[in-house]
């Protein structure tokens, strides 16, 4: 016990005679009113950070109510208070500016914001955001083959997310669509028509204008993304349930009665299935078995290399007769994924 109370003094077990106790002031919770943002007096302070919060909130909530002028100026407002190095609320900022310029009719306005959006981009979410936002620019302009050329990057980007591909396949409907009301053609004429190679397509240089080639290829990109809906959903079908289930149900009739209009030949319709169900395993769908894809990579994704090639080599070696859409095929309304 001596070398136990050698090493340690009593004093040390004892209470401190000069601790002091503080009572502590009761917490108060911040308590706002509804829109309190709007108020004039919420912008009677010195603080950025408050101000910046003000006019982001009535940024927000007035293009929730679709008033997009006001919710412009509002942005514009709070981009004056956010430091350079906030880039987080920036990119928010500009893509809300952005929605804004498209949905006033000025798209040319809304990708020049868009292009700010795309020097910051620092990784794959950055630029999932960025596709989904030309994508809604584009469709909102009218640009149905700009607006494919994005989607075609978040097919490539994604490629296990059913919507994307959904999508896709009704913007080339859309086209079909287009090039019947240029000018009759028979089926059997369409049949006779050159395999299509796919040329015109890359991003920057996929026009507007139509010919038989992209006519062709868009057919049979149409029957491509129709196919991988179904395969997606249906592998994702057992694990939804209530509204989720209705919905990927929804589309998979929708998808069925786009491949019945479509008309591909079974021949064809086998080839492209076995060729797009390559890549479906449950480990390679996983959420966190996606993650981390750095922009190099992912600069590098193409829809041509990921999937247009590979298509057109199955149709080559499979020596099957494809078969164009008929005259007329009507688009139905996108769903949003």
């Amino acid at each position: 016990m001596e070398i136990f109370g050698s090493a340690f003094d009593d004093s040390m077990f004892g209470e401190s005679k000069d601790k002091v106790s503080v009572s502590l002031l009761p917490y108060k919770a911040k308590l706002c009113e509804s829109q309190w943002f709007c108020q004039s007096s919420a912008l009677d302070t010195e603080d950025s950070l408050e101000k910046q919060k003000v006019f982001k909130f009535r940024g927000d909530l007035a293009c929730r109510q679709r008033n997009y002028k006001e919710a412009l100026e509002a942005y514009k407002s709070c981009l004056e208070w956010v430091p350079d190095t906030n880039l987080t609320i920036r990119r928010d900022v500009w893509e809300g500016m952005a929605r804004c310029y498209s949905n006033l009719g000025q798209g040319e306005r809304a990708l020049e914001v868009a292009d700010l959006l795309s020097k910051e981009a620092s990784n794959s979410c950055h630029l999932t955001s960025l596709l989904l936002l030309k994508v809604s620019i584009h469709h909102h302009s009218g640009a149905i083959g700009a607006k494919t050329g994005s989607l075609e990057q978040l097919c490539s980007l994604i490629p296990y997310n059913p919507w994307h591909w959904y999508n896709l396949g009704q913007t080339c409907l859309q086209q079909l669509e287009a090039t019947a009301s240029l000018g009759p053609c028979s089926l059997k004429e369409r049949a006779a028509g050159a395999e299509p190679d796919g040329s015109g397509t890359e991003e920057g240089q996929r026009g507007e204008g139509r010919d038989g080639g992209g006519e062709d290829r868009a057919w049979l990109e149409a029957c491509v993304c129709f196919i991988r809906t179904r395969l997606l959903l249906r592998m994702l079908r057992p694990q939804q349930s209530s509204f989720v289930l209705q919905r990927s149900e929804c589309a998979l009739c929708r998808s069925d009665e786009a491949l019945e209009r479509l008309n591909p030949t079974e021949e064809t319709l086998q080839t492209l299935t076995a060729v797009l169900s390559e890549d479906l395993a449950t480990e390679k769908m996983r959420e966190d078995s996606q993650d981390g894809e750095s922009l190099v990579s992912v600069g590098e994704l193409s829809f041509r290399e990921c999937w247009w090639n590979k298509v057109l080599e199955s149709q080559r070696t499979g020596g099957d007769q494809y078969r164009p859409a008929v005259d007329g095929c009507q688009a139905t309304t996108d769903l949003e994924g």
